[in-house]
C-alpha cells in the first residue's frame, strides 16, 4: 500500500471512528437530554457504520459479505433518523411519536427478514441489482420528507429573514446528509471511476468541520430548539409570536386547561410544543401579561358565564369548578379583573 493509500485509509477510517465517538457524546454526555440529541446520535451511529463498511471494502475487496450486509442495511435507518431529527427540531417534539417507532420497527423487521432469507453472501446479485437501489430509494424518499419539513426555514432564507442558530444547525446537517447521499448514488451509478471512497472522505471532512465548530463556539446549548435561550434584546418575530398565541388560545378553550388548579406553564407549553421560557416571553412581549394573569382571565370569564346563568352551585363551588383552589384567591382575583365581587356580579346578572 502506497503512502497515498495509507493516508486515504487513515483519514477515511478516522471519520467513521470519530463519528461513533460523537454519536456517543450526543447519546450520553450532553448536558440536557432532548429527543433531538438521541436522534442525532443515532443518525451519526448508522452513518458511521455505513462509512466504515465503505472504507473497509474499498481497501479489502475480500471483506466477508456479512460486514457488507451490515453496512448496507444501516442505510435503511439513515433516512428515518434524519427525518425524525428534522421534525423534532422544527416542531419541538419532546417524545418519540408512535408513528416514528412504528416506522423503525417496520424497517428493522424488513432488514432482519431480508437478511435471513437473502443473505448477501449467497445472493450478491440480488443485493446489487435490487436491494441496494431500494435502499437508496428509501434514503432519498426520507431526504425529500426532510426537505418538506424544512420549508418554513427555507422560506425565511428566500426572503433573507434571519434564522435561529438551531435552524442553521438543522440545515447544515441535512445538507451534509444530502452530500453523502449524492456521493453514494454517484458511485453506485459508476459515473466517475474510483468515486466510491468520496463519501467517506466527505464524511470525515464534514465531521471535523462540526467538531471544529463545537470547539470554536465553546457551547452547544443553542444548537437545539428546546434548549433554554437567554432573552435577546429584540422581541420575538411577530408572526411566530402570533402563531404561538393562536395555538395557546385554541388549546386553552378546547381543552379548558384553566380548570386545573395546579396548572403550570410547563404543562401548557408541552401542549403547544414550545419551551416554557419561550411561552412566558411571548405572553410578556405580545399579550403584555404573565402566565398567571392569562390563566386567571380564562377562569374568571368562565366563572362569569356560570354566575350569569341559573345554577345550584354556590359561589365558592363555582370558583373551584373553574380552577381556583381557595375561596379568598377566587374573590380577590375576580375583584381585580372585573372590578366587582362574584356575589355583586351575580346580583347584577340576575336583576
Amino acid at each position: 500500500m502506497s503512502f497515498g493509500d495509507k493516508a486515504l485509509f487513515f483519514f477515511s477510517c478516522l471519520g467513521a471512528f470519530n463519528g461513533i465517538i460523537l454519536s456517543l457524546y450526543f447519546f450520553f454526555f450532553t448536558s440536557r437530554k432532548y429527543l433531538s440529541n438521541y436522534l442525532l446520535g443515532a443518525l451519526l451511529f448508522v452513518l458511521s457504520l455505513r462509512i466504515g463498511k465503505s472504507v473497509a471494502y474499498f481497501f479489502d475487496k475480500g471483506l466477508p459479505k456479512t460486514y457488507l450486509q451490515v453496512g448496507l442495511t444501516a442505510c435503511f435507518f439513515i433516512g428515518p433518523f434524519l427525518y425524525f431529527f428534522v421534525r423534532a427540531e422544527t416542531q419541538q417534539v419532546r417524545e418519540m411519536k408512535r408513528s416514528w417507532i412504528g416506522q423503525l420497527i417496520t424497517w428493522l423487521l424488513l432488514v432482519v427478514v431480508t437478511g435471513l432469507l437473502f443473505p448477501y453472501e449467497y445472493h450478491p446479485r440480488l443485493w446489487g441489482k435490487t436491494i441496494v437501489p431500494l435502499i437508496y430509494l428509501q434514503w432519498g424518499f426520507y431526504i425529500a420528507l426532510s426537505v418538506f419539513a424544512l420549508i418554513p426555514i427555507l422560506k425565511k432564507l428566500a426572503v433573507r429573514e434571519p434564522i435561529k442558530t438551531y435552524e442553521k444547525w438543522v440545515l447544515a446537517i441535512c445538507s451534509a446528509i444530502f452530500i453523502l447521499f449524492f456521493c453514494y448514488v454517484w458511485a453506485y451509478l459508476n459515473i466517475t471511476k474510483g468515486s466510491y471512497i468520496n463519501a467517506a472522505l466527505c464524511f470525515s471532512l464534514i465531521l471535523y468541520g462540526v467538531i471544529f465548530l463545537l470547539l470554536y463556539r465553546k457551547k452547544t446549548n443553542d444548537l437545539f430548539s428546546l434548549s433554554p435561550q437567554k432573552y435577546a434584546d429584540k422581541k420575538l418575530d411577530p408572526e411566530d409570536a402570533e402563531r404561538i398565541i393562536v395555538r395557546l388560545r385554541k388549546v386553552m378553550e378546547e381543552k379548558q386547561l384553566y380548570r386545573n388548579p395546579n396548572l403550570k406553564i410547563s404543562d401548557v407549553a408541552k401542549e403547544i410544543h414550545v419551551p416554557a421560557h419561550h411561552l412566558s416571553r411571548v405572553l410578556n412581549d405580545t399579550a403584555d401579561k404573565n402566565f398567571t394573569l392569562f390563566v386567571n382571565e380564562y377562569r374568571i370569564n368562565e366563572a362569569c358565564n356560570m354566575l350569569s346563568q341559573p345554577t345550584n352551585l354556590t359561589i365558592e363551588a363555582v370558583g373551584e369548578e373553574v380552577g381556583f383552589n381557595s375561596k379568598s384567591t377566587f374573590y380577590a382575583t375576580f375583584k381585580k379583573i372585573k372590578g366587582i365581587t362574584p356575589s355583586g356580579f351575580q346580583e347584577e346578572a340576575g336583576s
